[in-house]
């Protein structure tokens, strides 16, 4: 049997690394503001799991500053969007190869 959980990325077990990555995947670049706003999390959460993500060299970071304003945006790397694609596809493999090992269980409403 094959196991799944190997070809998952352990970056992604996070719900905000796959927030992150799902939102890098459609915008080209995000700044910080948005993605907080957006996956709905503290500053603190945030910049501890995008570190994780450019510790992995999942995504870049920019730093400039706009009107005298610090302003840091994020973008995924070529490498992170690979990873992000490939731990996506073994968790549809592992949702559509088992599909029909489970039966739904029904439920009897009536009282």
């Amino acid at each position: 049997m094959k196991n799944y959980l190997e070809d998952m990325d352990k970056a992604f077990e996070s719900k905000a690394r796959l927030g992150i990555m799902s939102v890098l995947l459609v915008q080209e670049k995000v700044e910080f503001a948005k993605l907080r706003e957006t996956l709905h999390l503290t500053d603190g959460n945030l910049a501890s799991h995008l570190r994780a993500l450019e510790e992995a060299a999942y995504l870049r970071v920019e730093k400039q500053f706009v009107d005298r304003k610090p302003n840091t945006t994020y973008a995924a790397t070529s490498t992170g969007k690979q990873a992000f694609q490939q731990h996506l596809n073994a968790l549809e493999k592992l949702i559509l190869n088992n599909r029909s090992n489970f039966q739904p269980k029904k439920f009897n409403h009536e009282l």
